[in-house]
């Protein structure tokens, strides 16, 4: 397929990645106890969100945390790592869907936050858990311009609101038990942040080259995964077919520019153990390359990759291969391969 479906970078690397995660501990147990009349009433099985989508626990900001603030404090260590100054950085993108107005951005926020100069461009991109991904590629494409010479993407998520509104309406005498799977998903939901830096290859040789991608889209099931603050619906069934169908079929179709079969890991989206598996069989991956979070933090969102990479980063070596692969709801799928 042509056009800017596949991208190839010359001269961009990330530099660092860095998350920040709650000090809150909500378990599954926790959750299936407050929701203990509706089991009842729906007679559900116990350990529902353990057994089927494999999320033990996850977090939740504590009181004095905020997503902003862990979001900033993700920043400045990304930052650091990289040996790049605040003053130095041409680009901030944040990528979450978690927002508690329409206006203004998030970024700006977050830029005031890091300290960045009035000259560094800020703002927004919202494409579902794959935000994190679109904002990295949007980035390297303006490095690679010579527009920017830094750019920070950022991303601070928070479920408790989408939680503790789910939680009572699903402990209502109306609602019912297809009512329940509907928003099975919202209660898999974990909060965190994360901040990746990205730079000139030629200016920053220890870094990590960021070689290319492609994106695709089917966006015929952009009803399938609905949410906003007050819950998310989801057709969990046709939801997870479209993804795959979607995910194999630009599997395949990258594979004649790109050989994606032996990579040394795989950073995918943190969904479930479902999804996990479901991809993992489907495009025949190492189940031993591909690491999981989301059962101890559950699917924050956008920042599932970039909490994933940071944690395994300390596994990898220079010159390892690493693919990262996400699905945002509507449907929206994107693949980049990192040079370690």
């Amino acid at each position: 397929m042509a056009g800017n479906a596949n991208t190839r970078f010359n001269n961009v690397s990330l530099l660092s990645v860095a998350s920040t995660l709650p000090s809150r501990v909500t378990t599954s147990e926790d959750l299936e106890a407050r929701l203990a009349p509706a089991f009842s009433r729906l007679a559900l099985p116990s350990r529902l969100l353990q057994r089927v989508a494999g999320v033990l626990e996850r977090r939740n900001w504590a009181v004095g945390e905020t997503s902003d603030d862990a979001t900033v404090s993700a920043g400045q260590r990304a930052l650091a790592e990289a040996g790049v100054d605040a003053s130095e950085v041409g680009l901030l993108i944040n990528t979450s869907v978690s927002r508690k107005h329409l206006e203004p951005s998030v970024a700006v926020r977050l830029h005031h936050g890091l300290g960045l100069p009035s000259s560094a461009i800020n703002f927004d991109v919202a494409n579902a858990c794959l935000g994190f991904v679109s904002g990295m590629n949007l980035a390297a494409n303006m490095i690679e311009s010579g527009q920017i010479r830094y750019a920070i993407i950022v991303n601070g998520e928070d479920a408790d609101d989408i939680q503790t509104n789910t939680i009572d309406r699903l402990l209502k005498q109306d609602s019912d038990r297809d009512g329940f799977m509907s928003e099975f998903a919202s209660l898999t939901l974990g909060s965190g942040a994360a901040a990746a830096v990205l730079g000139r290859t030629d200016e920053h040789p220890a870094g990590h080259p960021i070689l290319g991608g492609v994106t695709r889209a089917a966006t015929q099931f952009h009803e399938l995964c609905v949410g906003s603050v007050d819950g998310m619906f989801t057709d969990a069934k046709a939801l997870l077919k479209g993804g795959l169908d979607l995910v194999v079929s630009a599997w395949k179709e990258a594979s004649t520019e790109w050989d994606w079969s032996k990579m040394d890991l795989y950073v995918t989206h943190q969904v479930s153990s479902v999804h996990t598996n479901a991809i993992v069989k489907a495009a025949k991956l190492d189940r031993d390359r591909v690491p999981t979070t989301f059962p101890q933090y559950g699917n924050v969102g956008p920042a599932s990759i970039p909490i994933t990479l940071d944690e395994a980063q300390g596994t990898l070596k220079k010159g390892d291969r690493v693919l990262l692969m996400g699905v945002g709801s509507g449907l929206n799928t994107a693949m980049m391969e990192l040079a370690w």
